[in-house]
């Protein structure tokens, strides 16, 4: 075996232990802004290079957008510029030994940053369709060749970045899919949430601010991100069941006689029923909220009647932001309360209708929350 044999075969294996290390990497990872830098990452080891990015197109805007050039945040740029427009507009690979060479390259960059590119490689990425979703761009090759002199991609290099993006392409349109669905998901949630509100005369901007006030609590309270999020997508549907109540009791001005609270009441169950046997996740989490959200600390709350830890966290998180909602905005029946008595009938229902630390950190946090409110009384 000659030295070239034993170079190619230490060459393959140094990639194919890349590949291990990275694949469980990306196919774990959930954010599109750690997908590509995964991906950025593994390009920029593969043909071993100094800066990798991954530009994506944005049709809706006309640019090219990274988040994964490496020294740099985020940068956006014309469709068409520079080397990596080229490859957008032509679906075309490009390998430039010296960038200051080629009249396409966009010096303005190295300019700003005082960076000295060299050698480029831009590899497009295709989607299903065929089309030009992005483009890899390496940029430097590290290290010297035998003569001592600076490296320069080799076609070699080429390939194997062109065998990357063919799995980066796959993998970032699949997960641009499950963006887009979860999307979907949100908006419907929200136009959901939205038609109890139609239907009882209130402002849509209630379950707007029930949503954000919900998460604001939680990441008051120290829960991760993820449930943070979790809960500022679900609490839209907490009144959801309010669709089965009839509008002479939903929007009556005065006080339900007992028959009509009854009624009032099963909106809870009713939303819960209406949501907790999807297959989605995020609506089964809802189905909670809305079952729950009518629950007291102290066990006299409905529909259950359960109280403290047994009420799920969520439910009891939206509680306060729906009853802090309800008294500080006008209603068809009342107007805002002052800020003071809102806060002052908050601290006496610690420990009654709320959990203790939840009010706790609404009072911490009170001026960041209240000023949703104060425009009321401007």
């Amino acid at each position: 075996m000659t030295d070239l044999d034993d170079k190619q075969v230490v060459e393959s294996q140094r990639i194919l232990e890349l590949l291990f290390a990275y694949m469980p990497k990306i196919a774990a990872e959930r954010k599109m802004d750690g997908l590509l830098i995964l991906m950025a990452d593994l390009g920029r080891s593969i043909v071993v290079a100094d800066r990798c990015s991954l530009w994506l197109v944005d049709n809706d805007r006309g640019e090219l957008w990274t988040k994964v050039a490496h020294g740099v945040s985020e940068l956006r740029i014309p469709h068409d510029a520079g080397f990596v427009g080229y490859s957008v507009r032509t679906g075309e690979p490009l390998l430039i030994k010296d960038a200051y060479q080629d009249p396409r390259f966009d010096r303005r960059s190295d300019e700003k940053t005082h960076y000295r590119t060299t050698s480029v490689m831009t590899v497009p990425l295709m989607n299903s369709a065929g089309n030009v979703m992005g483009v890899f761009q390496a940029i430097n090759k590290r290290g010297t060749n035998e003569q001592g002199e600076a490296a320069v991609f080799s076609i070699q290099d080429l390939e194997r970045l062109s065998l990357t993006a063919v799995y980066s392409a796959k993998t970032v349109e699949s997960a641009m899919l499950n963006m887009e669905l979860e999307a979907t998901q949100r908006e419907i949630i929200h136009i959901l949430g939205e038609v109890s509100e139609y239907r009882s005369e209130e402002t849509g901007d209630h379950i707007q601010r029930v949503a954000e006030i919900s998460s604001m609590l939680a990441k008051f309270l120290g829960l991760p991100e993820n449930e943070v999020e979790r809960i500022r997508l679900a609490a839209p549907m907490h009144d959801l069941g309010k669709v089965g109540i009839p509008d002479a009791i939903l929007n009556k001005p005065g006080r339900f006689t007992d028959d009509e609270y009854t009624i009032m009441k099963t909106h809870s169950e009713i939303g819960y029923n209406m949501l907790h046997n999807s297959k989605r996740q995020l609506l089964r989490f809802a189905a909670e909220i809305a079952r729950s959200h009518h629950e007291r600390w102290d066990g006299r709350g409905y529909p259950k009647g359960i109280s403290g830890e047994e009420i799920p966290l969520a439910g009891r998180i939206c509680s306060v932001a729906d009853v802090l909602d309800a008294l500080s905005s006008p209603r068809c029946y009342k107007q805002p309360w002052p800020e003071e008595k809102v806060k002052e009938e908050f601290l006496k229902q610690r420990g009654a209708q709320f959990q203790p630390e939840l009010v706790d950190v609404l009072m911490e946090h009170w001026d960041e929350i209240y000023c949703l409110y104060r425009h009321n009384f401007d």
